[in-house]
């Protein structure tokens, strides 16, 4: 089974950086993460290696460490418990000179370290006695082939071979063809391809003739490209603030559809790739491209910048998708996703202390897609209810007076003293946090890029020397009692 996850090179220090390029080499779609105290020139860095490789292994990714074999065992021995579902783990010697494949032999370790070995001019330490004998994997067929039986039956029969029985194939394939077995015109034991093709296979049993003697692989035929639309969010900015799943996502793109302002934003992975970019204002026909891009087989990313759910491109993907549900026959021949991304409001609030620490929500102050007067709604509401409220979309050059009549609106209900947090271009160039009270914010203290936090009651601002910090009590008894 081969991993749907890109390959993660692992490494300590930045003298192990040469061999992590020269097996990048040979694995093309390999990311590269360093220990970020100790590498410069990785794709990626991470704090921790044990909580760094397990929550990898856990999303499936074959990992290849460049490290000692115990220091990943040790990290990942709680996580072992289906060895069918195990992605390749692969130890490699700092200088390159040992290749030892660990665990994910039934999903394509050997072969990663067949082609690892190759690059680096060594010999694998390859342990598995049949693959080693026959040149082969019967557990684990490659691509298109599926193996019927269950593991105990291929187990039997992988033994019987490995005594010295003789085996008979029924049907053709090169992989077998290509290997070491020693196949005979009539045996006991024998393996037969079946071809079918996918619509077949619902309908097709074959589980009779399963048995310690007789494996049964079906050669799937006419298995077009399933087409994948993934929904990001990369997070304000910063690279720091992007999850490794959407990294994994970004990788492996074909098609990245956006605004173009946000695929500015990681133009790092867009080298080689079709960049469909777009103006600010056309969610809905960007969204249909995508589909329309994905349908054809495309692996298609839409790029939001925060997160994708919170006033990103996610709702436009399935507003779209719901409007060519009854029209489009092949609608369901796309796998789609959604990648959860950091939020302004959540940078902002994170810069400057715990404002958002208790009861928040978001409201956003642009009229394009719903009228002023739901927006006002929803402000006084909010407002009588004590709510943290975080504002999004405050002012543009066509919009200059709406902030002001919001301040308006909330000062029915808030104290002028009200803390206020203004967050700009968290995460990017330029990144800037403010804090000023609700009777003090004007129209030109902020921009599409600056996302407001309007404190409750029980917000409060602690002042100690030149530091400051805003906080939203959990509680509505008086925190210092607490």
């Amino acid at each position: 089974m081969k991993s749907l996850h890109s390959p993660v090179i692992v490494v300590l220090g930045e003298t192990s950086m040469a061999i992590a390029r020269q097996i990048q080499e040979a694995v093309s779609d390999a990311i590269i993460y360093g220990l970020r105290a100790r590498t410069q020139s990785a794709d990626h860095t991470y704090e921790h290696f044990g909580a760094t490789v397990t929550e990898l292994f856990g999303q499936g990714h074959p990992l290849i460490g460049i490290c000692a074999a115990g220091i990943l065992i040790r990290s990942l021995a709680p996580l072992l418990s289906d060895k069918r579902l195990e992605p390749p783990v692969l130890a490699i010697a700092e200088d390159g000179s040992a290749v030892v494949p660990l665990l994910g032999g039934l999903n394509g370790a050997n072969t990663l370290a067949r082609a690892i070995s190759k690059s680096l001019k060594v010999q694998p330490a390859i342990t598995t006695t049949g693959e080693l004998r026959f040149q082969t994997a019967l557990l684990a067929p490659p691509d298109g082939y599926r193996l019927l039986n269950n593991d105990q039956q291929a187990k039997t029969f992988l033994s019987d071979l490995l005594a010295g029985a003789e085996v008979q194939l029924i049907g053709d394939a090169p992989w077998l063809r290509a290997s070491q077995i020693p196949f005979v015109k009539s045996a006991e034991h024998q393996i037969e391809i079946v071809a079918v093709g996918e619509e077949i296979m619902p309908n097709l049993d074959l589980t009779a003739n399963l048995t310690a003697k007789h494996l049964i692989y079906t050669a799937l035929t006419n298995h077009p490209r399933k087409g994948e639309l993934a929904i990001v969010g990369i997070g304000p900015g910063a690279a720091k603030w992007m999850s490794p799943e959407v990294a994994n996502i970004l990788e492996k793109a074909t098609d990245f559809v956006g605004y173009k302002t946000y695929l500015n934003l990681v133009k790092g992975f867009t080298q080689g790739k079709t960049i469909h970019a777009s103006d600010n204002r056309v969610e809905i026909e960007r969204a249909h491209q995508a589909i329309a891009l994905a349908r054809s087989g495309k692996s298609v990313v839409v790029v939001s910048s925060g997160d994708a759910g919170i006033y990103g491109m996610a709702a436009a993907v399935y507003e779209a998708l719901e409007a060519e549900r009854d029209h489009v026959a092949n609608i369901n021949d796309i796998e789609i996703r959604v990648a959860p991304g950091i939020s302004a409001v959540q940078a902002a609030a994170a810069a400057i202390g715990a404002p958002i620490g208790h009861d928040f929500c978001t409201i956003s102050l642009s009229d394009i897609l719903k009228p002023w007067e739901i927006i006002t709604t929803r402000l006084a509401a909010a407002a009588q209810a004590d709510f943290v409220i975080a504002i999004y979309n405050p002012i543009s050059t066509q919009r200059r007076w709406q902030l002001t009549a919001a301040k308006d609106l909330l000062l029915q209900w808030r104290s002028p003293d009200t803390p206020v947090v203004l967050g700009h271009k968290m995460g990017r160039q330029g990144e800037n946090v403010k804090v000023i009270r609700l009777s003090e914010l004007e129209p030109e203290l902020a921009d599409m890029q600056t996302v407001i936090i309007v404190g409750s009651s029980k917000t409060r601002i602690i002042n100690s020397g030149d530091r400051q910090w805003v906080y939203t009590s959990r509680s509505y008894a008086n925190p210092n009692k607490l």
